[in-house]
């Protein structure tokens, strides 16, 4: 293997001195520094930073072997026009595609604050197609933002968001209407709640790509859109190898328990102090206003509510499915617990899914959820060539982390979607080690356990049973009645759900129950009304037969494929953002050494398209690092993305660590063997 470590990097960089350099890292006395971080296996070249506070997401390369990827969530105090999500095209640079590498020279890191406040590419120009709340589809709507039934947009009524609207572009998938691929129409996620998916037709002529903001549209207007619940937190997605955009719903508040924590423990200390995850507030009022109450409850004892700020949004949600708007005026706009949902409250059952748009280029496209395929806090799936055999990837602190999926048939040969059939899979490390190793070292073999066997339309119609739980039913859990004493009201059935949990929902002794029944007679010997739990509760039960749950920011994930979909013999590569939490306790399963920086997994597509092994690809610098060291390799790498070649773009979500300049970027990666 060629190594790029940290050992060659301090070597080889002038004005290296010590550890600690003149960086802004986050180390503190205790930590020590992690053998073998950082390493690449292969070479990694700069090839893009954003503007100051934005990420590199959605990196997709045209069939002209031009680069396309979002600006997002950029600090709006940025120099016009990188204030603003946004999604751009490279011009004047088009890569590579016979195996060269020397397409371009490395970019070098930005020192001014002018640099620091613009996209830099290596080569071309980033040019900007759309912009967060352009004016799209004739006028009638704007870029990214979704509007109630009757016209209104989400963002005029009061209610937690979980971010601005149209500023987290994500997901980019371009679907070609000609033969060389210059026409067509791009797909792109924006993570926010509501959600959104948005349709722009691009094309190419002599001076470059084109956006037609006029015809453009966001996919939430559609009534088949609001007829399933519409979406929530639309992160990554991938290109099916049928030809349609595939996104996916990043779900952050379904843990039921917090951290490494399993549904038993709660059940045999008889409480859920201590424990309870935010899945369990989704239909409280001012869901987010959980983390303050167990607070004020519990004071000393009290705990992180895992996921609960990401109940932001649920009540604009609401609003979007079409619940009768209140008087925000008699709130100053502010959102007040005195604002309840009794009807068209979200389910929370039908959030956390990877989505198909079919028909994609007809006037109005098909959106379907895959429920069977399970719920969670995917970043994005990534589909086989056999057409069944779906892998992905769920991001936030041990939320999951890797989950497969293998139907019965290939899914487009299914004539109902809803028809699609097969079984889910969770992920068990089968050696781990005695004792924490090194990320460079940490060869990770793998298990799948399946979880459950169902239809599409099976596990839909589990999710109809809680259509009608609102508000109300949460206050249901308190003696006080909510009409005499909203407040304590509110406050015991805060208590009554935080100690015994929500009635409303999946309960604690159900879960429970399904794994003790798995255990002894297999998936398909549980009761029936059991056989929704892994399903529903992906994580949960994942835990409960101590699957390998922790995998830590389980994000980017791709192959050699690509639009072909997965073959055998295929690299698959899956980026986690960072190490550290349950991913370096000494009492899980993978037991890494803390890097904060994160790393990349790579594993090899197998005949009957299995991935067993992982390998470390690519290891980020540790929070002990000068600036020397990581200034110069990939740091908490989010998006990833193989392209025809075989090299692999790198887009960076970073915490910056010791590093002497504040902006995310992209990488090229080109392992050793190539």
């Amino acid at each position: 293997m060629t190594e790029f470590t940290r050992r060659q990097l301090i070597s080889t960089t002038a004005g290296a001195i010590a550890l600690g350099g003149t960086g802004i890292g986050t180390a503190t006395a205790e930590d020590s520094d992690t053998d073998g971080a950082p390493f690449v296996d292969g070479e990694a070249d700069l090839f893009a930073t954003t503007a100051f506070g934005a990420e590199v997401t959605g990196p997709f390369v045209f069939e002209t072997s031009e680069l396309l990827f979002s600006l997002q969530h950029p600090d709006t105090e940025n120099a016009s026009p990188y204030g603003k999500g946004a999604i751009g095209v490279v011009e004047g640079h088009s890569f590579n595609m016979d195996g060269a590498n020397d397409d371009f020279e490395e970019l070098s890191i930005p020192t001014t604050k002018a640099e620091q406040e613009q996209v830099r590419t290596a080569s071309g120009q980033f040019t900007i197609l759309a912009q967060a709340g352009d004016e799209i589809d004739g006028g009638d709507a704007n870029l990214g933002v979704p509007r109630t039934p009757s016209g209104d947009r989400v963002d005029e009524f009061a209610g937690s968001q979980y971010s601005d609207f149209g500023q987290d572009p994500d997901m980019n998938q371009f679907i070609a209407t000609n033969d060389d691929g210059t026409e067509g129409y791009l797909f792109t996620n924006f993570e926010q709640s509501p959600g959104e998916v948005s349709r722009i037709p691009l094309s190419r002529g002599s001076d470059g790509w084109n956006a037609d903001l006029e015809n453009a549209m966001n996919l939430s207007s559609l009534d088949a859109f609001r007829k399933m619940g519409g979406t929530r937190i639309d992160c990554g997605g991938d290109l099916s190898p049928w030809g349609t955009p595939m996104p996916a719903e990043e779900e952050y508040s379904h843990p039921v328990a917090s951290g490494l924590a399993s549904v038993s423990d709660m059940v045999e200390a008889g409480s859920g102090v201590g424990i309870r995850g935010a899945g369990h507030f989704f239909n409280r009022p001012n869901p987010t206003g959980i983390q303050d109450a167990i607070d004020e409850l519990y004071g000393d004892d009290s705990w992180y509510v895992h996921g609960y700020w990401a109940l932001s949004g649920v009540e604009l949600l609401a609003y979007y499915l079409g619940t009768p708007t209140h008087d925000q005026a008699a709130d100053n706009g502010k959102n007040t617990n005195n604002v309840l949902f009794g009807s068209n409250y979200p389910n929370k059952y039908r959030y956390g899914y990877l989505l198909d748009i079919r028909e994609p280029t007809a006037d109005e496209p098909e959106p379907l959820k895959y429920y069977v395929m399970g719920r969670a806090a995917w970043e994005l799936p990534e589909v086989a060539a056999d057409e069944q055999t779906v892998y992905a990837t769920t991001d936030g602190q041990d939320k999951g982390g890797l989950y497969k999926f293998v139907a019965e048939e290939p899914i487009p040969e299914y004539d109902d979607p809803m028809d699609v059939r097969g079984t889910l899979y969770g992920p068990r490390r089968t050696n781990a080690p005695d004792s924490k190793e090194s990320p460079k070292d940490a060869v990770i073999e793998l298990e799948w356990m399946p979880l459950g066997t169902a239809s599409n339309r099976e596990v839909e119609s589990w999710i109809a049973e809680y259509d009608n739980v609102s508000q109300w039913d949460y206050l249901q859990h308190a003696d006080t009645m909510w009409w005499d004493d909203f407040e304590q009201a509110l406050a015991e059935a805060d208590r009554e759900v935080a100690e015994n949990g929500n009635k409303d929902y999946i309960a604690d002794e159900m879960i429970v129950e399904w794994a003790q029944q798995y255990e002894n007679d297999g998936p398909d010997g549980v009761d029936e009304e059991l056989r929704r739990v892994p399903f529903l509760e992906t994580r949960a039960a994942t835990r409960e037969l101590d699957g390998t749950v922790e995998f830590r920011k389980s994000e980017g994930i791709d192959t050699d494929g690509n639009q072909r979909g997965a073959e055998p013999g295929d690299n698959i590569y899956i980026g986690l953002a960072e190490v550290n939490a349950g991913m370096s306790d000494s009492e899980a399963r993978l037991r890494h050494e803390r890097v904060d920086g994160g790393m990349v997994y790579r594993g090899t597509v197998e005949d009957d398209y299995n991935v067993s092994r992982l390998e470390p690809a690519v290891v980020g610098p540790d929070a002990t690092d000068p600036s020397s060291v990581a200034d110069k390799t990939p740091l908490n790498v989010d998006n990833t993305y193989v392209m025809p070649d075989g090299r692999v773009l790198l887009c960076e979500d970073a915490d910056q660590l010791g590093r002497s300049y504040p902006n995310d970027g992209m990488y090229v990666y080109k392992p050793s063997d190539l």
